[in-house]
């Protein structure tokens, strides 16, 4: 330690800037300390910069990191796909915090009599806070935590980061569990730093105060912290640090406040009391002096008296330091002693855990030993295994032949089977004696082609369609279209049970509750549909649809699709008719899709471009499909001019004021959406008309299972926004809906569809609980 003499204080020093302010700091510089969200490290930090610097001034220096996920009641999700309100709930509890933590350590500080700063920064990466921080506020003292490996090796750590990358200024150390691991130097020094020396004779001078005198000793040096306490007044949220001082600063060194005045008064003082005192005797004598001797001998005197002030002063000094140096010396002895005892008790428990490491050993030897045992029975266990599993082997080998023979049985036997059941090719006599010899009674409808008769053919119940003579252009392409429809089989399609080629006659399955007209238009039926029973049917006449435009190795144009070629069965499901049959007909015939005479001439419901080219398409199916769509959300059995009443009413806002009141209260998303299909679909342009696709499809199913409500934003799948049927977690641990991840995969895209991060693999695991969650949230009752 430097003993200061009692030489008058230094000059004046430049300010020093902390905290980007330029203070008077009295010569001590700041201490910042880098404090964590870890109390128990961050005050054994605080701790040991006290012990090492022993200063009244310290910055805490933290940055704030905001957490990239933000937990729900369904897990922790990214804060990219958090709503906004729940983002900032969290980033606001993430604060508060904070705010107590920081507000623990400055407790601590206030406790240990230190003025306090703060300077809080928020970063989503720490060292690069930190890096800031020290730029911008020009700091060259930095305590920070470390671990132990770091002293030997500094590559790919925190501390790492900022020993290559801090500013040549500051200086850095590294600290783990209160003890020092290294120190990064410093190369330069700020513009706006003071000298080192000056920083160092300010900070011995104030870590040194005198104790009082007593009769057994001289004064004693006594190092200890300045009695200045700060009180720190801190906006957390701001990041802004304001200080005052709640008491003046106290200079400890009792020699500083002893000035040269007082010394010379003193002095004088002594010479006049010794010169002076007796003038009445020795007046005579003094005269014969001159005053320029008298002056002589008074500068000797002062000068023999400040001479023995310095050698009491040195001897003062000397003394001291060897009672420092004492003190240090029983310090170390006590220090040597607590270590002795502490090895001492170390060695105890060493030898402890050594017995207890043995014994651990030993048990660990007997274990090994019944291991190796069990595993010698184990395998003659599996050996005895093996023996049994070729033998099953052998009869699996057995039995599988017998069953590939009992299926292929199985097989011939449910062709036979369809032979006998699917399709019949019936004779004219079977179809006169079905209706009665085509009796006027057993008629159901007549149409432009031909003519609709309930019959009764081998104990079941069938509709006969009886077509025209003249409509027909061969009996040969009847044959040939008949074996093709015998061959389409679909949930939604009217089953084709025989034909009769000399009547020109199909029999199809006979459904009970007739056709969508009537039960839209019929006075006398008051069951009116409710609108889901209607939507449900518009996705199913979606899926028939796509399935005649999908048949392979012909695609089957329906050409005739509208409400009265759509039965009902007993669940209201849908099933169309009269598909496929519009081939069969004559130019002439064909000219009027709609089917009926009264329409000759006008063609209200037939396709535009089919007027123009004479070629029927699937987007002629998909026109009848839209004009089927307006029927069933209006109620309107009329559709000329249908499509622009509903498009003007989607226009002004007012959709329900064309939808059809007996369908129900209507959900409002799901007739728009119904609505915008169903213009879309019969606009004038066939290439203004959507194709009919899967994702259609699935679309049009969702609608009738569609609650009031919105579906959960876990429900939806990330690519497409809408309710998942398959949820797959892909590499990137989101959920998404099987097919689109599958096509995005399939495309060469090997990245996360969020962040377009590249994916480890591209293997997929289905989310079960997700799906069966959304299968229950979907069958739940609104």
């Amino acid at each position: 330690m430097e003993i200061l003499s009692p030489s008058p204080p230094p000059s004046p020093r430049p300010l020093l800037r902390c905290g980007g302010r330029r203070e008077q700091h009295h010569g001590e510089a700041w201490v910042h300390v880098a404090v964590g969200r870890s109390p128990e490290k961050t005050l054994g930090l605080l701790r040991w910069a006290l012990r090492r610097f022993g200063c009244g001034r310290i910055a805490l220096l933290h940055v704030h990191q905001p957490s990239p996920v933000i937990p729900t009641l369904l897990g922790k999700i990214p804060a990219a796909q958090a709503t906004e309100e729940l983002v900032l709930s969290h980033r606001e509890s993430e604060k508060e915090e904070m705010n107590k933590m920081l507000h623990t350590y400055l407790a601590f500080c206030h406790r240990a009599q230190v003025q306090t700063r703060l300077l809080v920064t928020e970063n989503d990466q720490i060292h690069y806070g930190i890096l800031s921080l020290v730029d911008q506020y020009r700091i060259t003292k930095l305590v920070m935590g470390s671990t132990p490996d770091n002293y030997f090796k500094l590559k790919y750590g925190k501390e790492s980061l900022m020993a290559s990358n801090a500013p040549a200024f500051c200086q850095i150390w590294f600290v783990w569990r209160g003890r020092h691991i290294w120190t990064r130097e410093a190369s330069a020094a700020t513009d706006n730093a003071a000298p080192v020396q000056y920083r160092d004779d300010v900070i011995t001078t104030k870590r040194i105060r005198f104790s009082s005198y007593n009769n057994n000793t001289g004064p004693v040096l006594d190092e200890g912290y300045l009695a200045r306490e700060a009180l720190t007044t801190v906006d957390l949220n701001q990041g802004i640090v304001s200080d005052y001082d709640r008491s003046n600063d106290y200079e400890a060194n009792h020699f500083n406040s002893l000035s040269m005045s007082d010394w010379q008064d003193d002095t004088e003082s002594a010479l006049n009391s010794t010169f002076w005192s007796d003038s009445s005797v020795h007046i005579d004598t003094l005269q014969l002096y001159s005053k320029e001797v008298l002056a002589r001998n008074a500068r000797q005197v002062m000068m023999e008296a400040h001479r023995s002030r310095k050698e009491a002063f040195a001897e003062l000094m000397k003394r001291k330091e060897t009672e420092s140096k004492a003190a240090s010396a029983f310090a170390k002895i006590k220090d040597s002693d607590s270590a002795k005892k502490h090895e001492m008790k170390m060695r105890e428990e060493l030898e402890v855990v050594l017995v207890a490491t043995r014994k651990q050993h030993e048990d660990l030897i007997k274990n090994k030993e019944r291991a190796v045992s069990g595993l010698d029975s184990s395998k003659r266990r599996l050996a005895i295994l093996d023996a049994h599993a070729e033998k099953i082997k052998l009869r699996i080998d057995e039995f599988s032949e017998e069953l590939e023979v009992i299926q292929s049985s199985i097989e011939s036997l449910c062709q036979k089977k369809l032979k006998m059941q699917n399709f019949r090719e019936f004779t004219m006599s079977d179809m006169q004696s079905a209706t009665c010899n085509f009796s006027e009674s057993f008629k159901i409808w007549s149409q432009g082609r031909g003519c609709v008769y309930k019959g009764e053919i081998m104990n079941r119940t069938v509709m006969i369609y009886k077509l025209l003579c003249h409509s027909i252009e061969s009996v040969r392409q009847f044959q040939q279209e008949v074996y093709i429809l015998s061959k389409v089989r679909h949930p939604h399609l009217v089953t084709l049970v025989g034909a009769c080629p000399e009547a020109l006659c199909f029999a199809y399955e006979y459904l009970p509750n007739g056709t969508l007209h009537d039960r839209l238009f019929s006075r006398c039926n008051s069951r009116h549909l409710p609108w889901k029973i209607r939507a449900r049917i518009v996705s199913e006449i979606s899926d028939a649809l796509l399935f005649l435009h999908s048949c392979k190795p012909q695609m089957i144009v329906h050409g005739n699709l509208k409400l009265e070629n759509i039965l009902l069965d007993t669940e209201c499901h849908c099933k169309i008719a009269d598909f496929g049959v519009s081939w069969l007909f004559t130019d002439d015939m064909k000219d009027y899709p709609s089917g009926g005479s009264e329409l000759k001439g006008s063609f209200p419901y037939a396709d535009p471009e089919y007027k123009r080219s004479k070629v029927l398409t699937p987007k002629s199916d998909v026109y009848y499909f839209g004009i089927v769509i307006l029927q069933l959300l209006t109620g309107k059995q009329e559709p000329a001019g249908l499509a622009g009443e509903v498009r003007r009413a989607m226009s002004c806002g007012k959709l329900s004021s064309v939808l059809d009141p007996t369908a129900g209260q209507w959900s409002m998303e799901v007739a728009g959406r119904l609505a915008e299909l169903g213009l879309r679909c019969s606009e004038d342009s066939s290439r203004d008309r959507p194709d009919l696709t899967h994702e259609t499809v699935r679309e049009l199913e969702q609608l009738h299972l569609m609650r009031e409500e919105r579906a959960p934003s876990s429900f939806l799948c990330p690519i497409m926004q809408e309710i998942m049927h398959d949820p797959q977690v892909c590499a990137d641990g989101v959920t998404y809906e099987g097919w689109a991840i599958r096509e995005r995969m399939e495309t060469g895209q090997g990245t996360a569809p969020l962040n377009n991060l590249k994916l480890e693999q591209l293997n997929l695991t289905p989310n079960h609980a997700l799906r069966f969650a959304i299968q229950d949230w979907l069958r739940h009752p609104r």
